[in-house]
């Protein structure tokens, strides 16, 4: 990888006595949206809040490009959206003023991405009583609103209908175009191939797959992902006793 990539070293977590993550060594396309892919505790999530630096490893070393690393230059959109007890409008316009902006340009800033993502109309609506599709994408807004470099995406379109879907799509696939990094789990495999151009395997803590979208998706490449993507139940790995 000729560009200075986001590396993790050595990391290792320990959470309630037990190993969940255990990555030894992984490069990061600082550009291209990286989708994360696994069965149901792998450490998917695990791994985002620490990359994001919500959660705090044991061990290792997480290395950004840049400006990358920086908290304000980074956001974070989860499966179950927190939101204000205020309005809709107020929910992007409140985060805008924690990171400096005054009070009416974040009203303004707030109001070009609402109409946006097709919330405009809802701008005085409590923000509490949106739809679930709505609200993923106000959780959305306002994460993007806040301009960050790098956005983590924890199944962003969890139990949203395919319409709900498509909107939060969009709204990722602008982000990616205006040059922000993705990296999103997911467990919508269509979903990843349409947004993905970096793909990250995990089972049981650990990367055991990593490639761009040609190699990952083809077939024989990796047993693994085969097995994955077939639906099928992955080969236990072993793991270091705690």
């Amino acid at each position: 990888m000729s560009k200075t990539a986001i590396s993790l070293k050595d990391l290792r977590l320990v959470v309630g006595g037990k190993l969940r993550l255990k990555i030894q060594q992984a490069d990061l396309d600082p550009e291209m949206p990286t989708m994360i892919l696994g069965p149901n505790g792998a450490g998917k999530s695990l791994l985002l809040r620490v990359l994001h630096g919500l959660t705090l490893p044991q061990g290792g070393r997480i290395t950004f490009p840049g400006n990358l690393g920086q908290q304000k230059h980074q956001a974070m959109v989860f499966q179950r959206p927190v939101l204000l007890r205020r309005s809709v409008m107020e929910n992007v316009a409140f985060a805008l003023r924690a990171r400096g902006t005054d009070r009416n340009q974040s009203r303004d800033i707030a109001g070009h991405w609402l109409e946006r993502a097709g919330l405009g109309d809802l701008a005085d609506a409590p923000a509490r009583r949106l739809s679930g599709g709505e609200q993923q994408r106000l959780a959305m807004v306002r994460a993007l609103a806040c301009d960050p470099k790098l956005i983590f995406l924890d199944e962003p379109c969890a139990n949203l209908d395919p319409r709900a879907s498509v909107q939060i799509e969009h709204l990722i696939k602008s982000a990616v175009a205006s040059g922000v990094k993705v990296i999103m789990v997911t467990h919508d495999q269509a979903q990843a191939r349409r947004l993905g151009g970096e793909f990250i395997l995990m089972h049981q803590g650990q990367i055991v797959a990593q490639a761009l979208r040609e190699r990952f998706f083809r077939p024989t490449w990796h047993p693994l992902v085969d097995a994955f993507l077939a639906g099928e139940p992955l080969l236990a790995q072993a793991q270091d006793q705690i």
